[in-house]
């Protein structure tokens, strides 16, 4: 049974959720604050966390997901009554997974709980397809998409979630083209669909971090005009 923890503070909206999750094989843990979640996470081991972007307190969802970024490194929902662009924005890139707006019907919720964890790859739904590995091995890059690790020559790389699922689709596919519409709709899903500036902001990150000392390898090339490659060098 997949595992949730949503951080909540509507306790009737929590409660209607859980009890229909639950006819779809997913169990639901709430907190209302991040001192529960805290509490809640070591116990319960949670594949995925949902979380409301205003909660009571000086702590918001918004510093959730820093949270979850440098500690959990969970797969994770937005979930907030903000529909304004700039929010959505905000949200996908601060490693959000996708951005499900109040009120939203309860077959929507379970469809994109369901399709974050398959872009997860988490136990509870389909493992990774079998044209690709658990590990990829481009020159001196090593991407572990079980652990979501990766390493470039002995150097650990930092990375949030969102920058290891591009990095992973693009370094599967040496030389292939993808288009940002088809990047962001490969690796990351149509919760991003229609915000090409935040893949671009997400690989300048990316690229920064991949830079390698003196050798400055170009790893992700720009092709101008259609989107982004992995070099085929290593081919």
């Amino acid at each position: 049974m997949l595992k949730v923890v949503w951080i909540e503070d509507e306790k009737q909206l929590l409660q209607e959720c859980a009890d229909y999750l639950s006819k779809e094989s997913v169990e639901v843990h709430g907190a209302s604050s991040l001192m529960e979640a805290e509490r809640l996470i070591p116990q319960v081991r949670p594949d995925l966390l949902l979380v409301d972007w205003m909660l009571p307190g000086a702590v918001s969802g918004i510093e959730i997901c820093k949270r979850n970024e440098k500690e959990w490194q969970l797969p994770f929902i937005m979930v907030t009554a903000k529909g304004d662009e700039f929010d959505k924005v905000l949200a996908l890139e601060l490693g959000a997974d996708d951005y499900l707006t109040k009120p939203f019907g309860l077959r929507e919720l379970s469809a994109r709980i369901k399709a974050v964890m398959r872009r997860a790859g988490k136990p509870g739904e389909a493992s990774l397809p079998a044209a690709e590995a658990a590990v990829i091995h481009q020159g001196p890059l090593m991407l572990d998409r079980q652990r979501f690790a990766a390493e470039l020559g002995e150097q650990r790389l930092d990375l949030t979630r969102t920058e290891f699922l591009l990095l992973w689709k693009l370094a599967a596919n040496p030389g292939r083209v993808f288009t940002r519409t088809h990047l962001m709709d490969e690796a990351l899903g149509d919760g991003f669909l229609g915000y090409e500036r935040t893949l671009d902001s997400h690989i300048r990150n990316l690229r920064r971090k991949l830079e390698s000392g003196d050798e400055r390898l170009e790893l992700i090339q720009t092709v101008y005009g259609v989107g982004y490659r992995f070099t085929e060098v290593f081919k």
